[in-house]
């Protein structure tokens, strides 16, 4: 995986940018085309339904152009859009932990997908990931997938660092024992 600081604003994204805060939907659209996939998966290991990745990706792009007046230009951008997409899916997350909504997400042939479908050692990490609790599945994206230090992780979920380090402890010792029991 790619460290994220060793990420900088290229020039030609810095073009896109200075356009897009004069107006541009041009810019807007060839950013979408730049950051929205790395975007969605983020959004998707977080929230764990691809509807609701969609929905926050969307938001993310169609909020860009004002949120772009906060970004000052110190750091990668995508790093800041990441940012951005991870605390736009803990509001979500929250906001459905309120309704108490549970999802069943379909598979590719339209039926709900069985834990005892797994094909490889892949799906049987992300099934395992998916079934984790949010508050452990959020540091075990951050940190694991994303790169996130712990210090990162406290501030965008508001927890100490410390907690931080718990939770993925947690969802490892979690992880292992749902793969151990698939064997």
């Amino acid at each position: 995986m790619p460290s994220r600081t060793a990420e900088a604003v290229s020039p030609d994204e810095t073009a896109l940018l200075a356009r897009l805060r004069i107006g541009d939907d041009h810019a807007l659209e060839s950013l979408y085309h730049l950051h929205a996939r790395r975007l969605f998966g983020l959004a998707l290991r977080l929230t764990n339904s691809r509807d609701d990745a969609a929905e926050i990706i969307q938001d993310v792009f169609v909020g860009l152009p004002l949120a772009l007046r906060s970004y000052a230009e110190q750091g990668a951008f995508g790093a800041w859009l990441r940012r951005i997409t991870a605390r736009l899916c803990l509001d979500r997350l929250r906001r459905n932990r309120r309704r108490h909504e549970v999802r069943l997400e379909p598979d590719h042939q339209g039926a709900v997908a069985s834990p005892a479908g797994k094909i490889d050692a892949r799906e049987a990490l992300e099934h395992a990931v998916a079934t984790l609790p949010e508050a452990l599945r959020s540091v075990f994206v951050l940190k694991e997938v994303e790169g996130y230090s712990h210090s990162e992780i406290a501030d965008l979920l508001g927890i100490r660092r410390g907690t931080s380090e718990v939770r993925l402890l947690r969802a490892i010792r979690r992880l292992r024992q749902e793969l151990e029991e698939d064997r």
